[in-house]
């Protein structure tokens, strides 16, 4: 698929996002410093991304319909590099109505649903992986299961013991098992008192509870969130088990959730949590560093982290630093996920996985605070 090395940092709600003082806002589309980032990450030129955006908005909607319309035939959908939207199907018969929908078709062996049955299979059998297996995803573009490891015949032994067909499954070479960001530092944070720093994710709200959510390794139920001055600004309500990583942090009186993004001084307005598709751009920032952007690689991946196996992130090719947990992905102004762990450097690049913050939602009965 595509094969870009992007520099990328982590896109951060700092303090001032939280207590909400004056920042400049933006027409909706990306953020001026967000549209600069894509092009000169994604080669585009100037002008280009708010272009994009909205073709990546029209495949998306695309993609629904032509999971529904295709049913068992359905293999995936992606962007290829030229940003046209592909459509896999196993029956030839279907091509006609992937045209109709606007769509390039691509006839495939395998559906979709057995490849996601494969990789079920795997995450099953996550305890037989042993720590030169990295990770494992569906590449709906190659029509297979990859499985990411830097010993080929520890990924093999990992194959016959979830019992799944190997002819479905690709191996590829990873030099680097990724990490959680822990020993969080940085500037517009928070502070996990007696542990660390992470980066406030998206905010949301529970009822008439306002709070955010964050990475579920920042903290646990009952940690109290800080300024760095020590100021406390809410507590920790609810951190994923095993599996997941995500948080809720819910405000103390006195703090206003705002549905932003913000990195410079600047802010990115947050509309909506509509999924991007794979090969679609996404976008991460740092107040310092500003906007980064790079492509969604995969989705559904499931990662063996040192500390435990995490199932359903999102796979992406934004470079990877330390001090970046819970910073959120963003496509235009949708929120996409909250920062996990990853592997590499902003120096030579790297792979950034990120939890779906639908997912978190979703599961902890959240509404996503919206501009």
């Amino acid at each position: 698929m595509n094969a870009y090395r992007l520099a990328a940092t982590a896109l951060t709600l700092g303090l001032a996002l939280i207590t909400g003082p004056s920042v400049s806002a933006f027409a909706p589309g990306p953020d001026a410093d967000v549209a600069a980032a894509m092009e000169r990450d994604l080669g585009l030129a100037s002008g280009q991304a708010a272009a994009r955006l909205a073709a990546e908005e029209r495949a998306s909607a695309a993609e629904t319909e032509l999971r529904r319309e295709l049913g068992d035939a359905f293999a995936g959908t992606w962007l290829a590099d030229d940003g046209t939207l592909v459509a896999a199907t196993t029956d030839a018969a279907r091509v006609p109505a992937i045209a109709k929908a606007g769509a390039r078709a691509d006839v495939v062996t395998r559906p979709l649903a057995a490849l996601d049955a494969a990789k079920a299979r795997l995450d099953a059998a996550a305890r037989a992986a042993g720590p030169d297996v990295h990770a494992w995803y569906v590449d709906v573009a190659a029509n297979d299961v990859v499985i990411l490891a830097a010993d080929p015949a520890e990924a093999a032994a990992f194959v016959e013991a979830a019992g799944v067909d190997a002819s479905a499954v690709r191996v590829e070479p990873s030099a680097a098992r990724p990490v959680p960001y822990a020993g969080i530092r940085g500037g517009d944070g928070f502070m996990v008192e007696g542990k660390g720093r992470c980066i406030v994710g998206f905010t949301a709200r529970q009822g008439t509870t306002d709070g955010f959510l964050t990475a579920g390794h920042c903290g646990q139920p009952g940690d109290i969130a800080t300024t760095t001055d020590g100021t406390p600004i809410g507590v920790f309500a609810y951190s994923s088990g095993s599996g997941y990583d995500y948080a809720w942090v819910t405000l103390y009186p006195g703090w206003t959730a705002r549905g932003a993004v913000a990195a410079g001084g600047t802010e990115q307005l947050i509309r909506g949590a509509t999924p991007a598709p794979v090969g679609a751009s996404v976008c991460r920032a740092a107040p310092g560093a500003g906007w980064h952007c790079g492509i969604i690689q995969q989705r559904n991946v499931t990662v063996n982290f040192p500390e435990g196996v995490i199932t359903g992130l999102v796979r992406t090719n934004v470079c990877s630093e330390p001090g970046m947990s819970g910073a959120p992905f963003v496509s235009g102004d949708q929120a996409q996920g909250i920062t996990v762990g990853g592997s590499g450097n902003c120096a030579s690049g790297g792979t950034t996985f990120f939890q779906p913050v639908a997912e978190a939602l979703s599961a902890l009965g959240l509404t996503l605070i919206t501009s």
